[in-house]
């Protein structure tokens, strides 16, 4: 295959190789990258949220599924079961009668596995925080990765949020360490 000279190729110096073999892997479409990050670029590009909608947050996570918004053209594909998730999105009110349960949901996924919490609600309590029943904050429970404020959040909010955790993913496996 003759590629164009015309053409221009980004310059990329692949580690451990002279100037002249770097040109030379470009010209041929030969991408040269460590086998994690190939896997954190496919992990972040094929997220499987768990559904666990609790509250008015889990309308606005629907409508972000819907076709409108349309998650899949992200790789992003919502699941029933939690032994197929690897995202857990906790979007609404987390009761302390519910607390069990989702931690329990929490840890019948499979590693790696994330978490983003949607709303006010699952963040600190939302507008319940002084109530007895209301847990301040799904962070109590299982860790959290990623917060999305607003009540309730827009869809774009939560397209943004993914973004970012898929973002992070990628970091993770280049090796790079992540805060909150």
């Amino acid at each position: 295959m003759e590629m164009n000279s015309s053409v221009h190729l980004p310059t990329i110096e692949y580690e451990g190789f002279t100037p002249a073999e770097s040109l030379e892997l470009r010209r041929s479409g030969i991408m040269v990258n460590s086998l994690e990050q190939m896997k954190g670029w496919a992990r972040s590009n094929s997220l499987w949220p768990l559904t666990f909608g609790l509250a008015c947050c889990a309308i606005e996570m629907m409508s972000t599924g819907a076709s409108h918004y349309d998650l899949d053209r992200f790789g992003i594909i919502f699941r029933a079961s939690p032994r197929q998730s690897d995202v857990m999105i906790v979007a609404g009110t987390v009761t302390k009668k519910m607390a069990p349960l989702l931690r329990r949901l929490y840890d019948q996924m499979p590693e790696p596995k994330w978490v983003v919490s949607m709303g006010s609600c699952a963040t600190a309590g939302g507008p319940y925080v002084r109530s007895y029943s209301v847990l301040k904050g799904v962070d109590q429970i299982v860790p959290v990765d990623v917060y999305i404020p607003g009540c309730p959040p827009s869809p774009p909010a939560l397209i943004y949020g993914l973004n970012k955790l898929q973002e992070r993913i990628r970091l993770e496996a280049a090796g790079k360490k992540v805060t909150v």
